[in-house]
């Protein structure tokens, strides 16, 4: 008696034969690339950093902490583009676990700095690895010379020139 193939892989079965939808004026926009790669890269960032339970937010907070320990949230906030309030949140929840801690500014009592604990630079040891891993999943799809126009093109979106 043949058993059932879970659920699961009957609709990947079925995506994979139905045809894809007509994106029509879709695939001539920018932003609608640029969109469908993110969710590529998100998708396999958070496949890859499954075992960490970090998000592209969180690590990118650490990575900031670790290369300018004694930063701000403010400071923080302003480099990633986000909100006070978003920063306050996400330097809570890596300091619950232990990644992160706060200390008064001798200069100024009212403003944190932002410290990573051991336990968050051993983790943020283990993300790299498996961030390079991650990366390299996606540049090898370009030639270098592809890979350094696409940074280029992509940064010139970013910060205007």
């Amino acid at each position: 008696m043949a058993t059932k193939p879970p659920q699961d892989e009957i609709e990947a079965e079925e995506a994979s034969v139905m045809p894809p939808l007509d994106v029509g004026r879709l695939g001539d926009l920018l932003g609608f690339h640029l969109r469908m790669a993110h969710v590529a890269i998100y998708r396999d960032f958070a496949e890859t950093m499954e075992e960490l339970g970090l998000t592209q937010k969180q690590l990118a907070v650490m990575e900031l902490v670790a290369g300018n320990p004694g930063a701000s949230q403010i400071d923080l906030a302003n480099t990633l583009g986000t909100d006070r309030a978003t920063m306050m949140a996400l330097v809570n929840r890596l300091a619950a676990r232990d990644f992160i801690e706060r200390h008064p500014s001798a200069a100024d009592r009212r403003r944190q700095e932002l410290h990573l604990t051991k336990a968050g630079q051993a983790t943020l040891m283990r993300a790299r690895k498996l961030i390079d891993t991650h990366e390299q999943r996606f540049i090898d799809l370009f030639s270098s010379d592809e890979m350094e126009a696409l940074l280029a093109a992509l940064k010139r979106i970013y910060k205007g020139h």
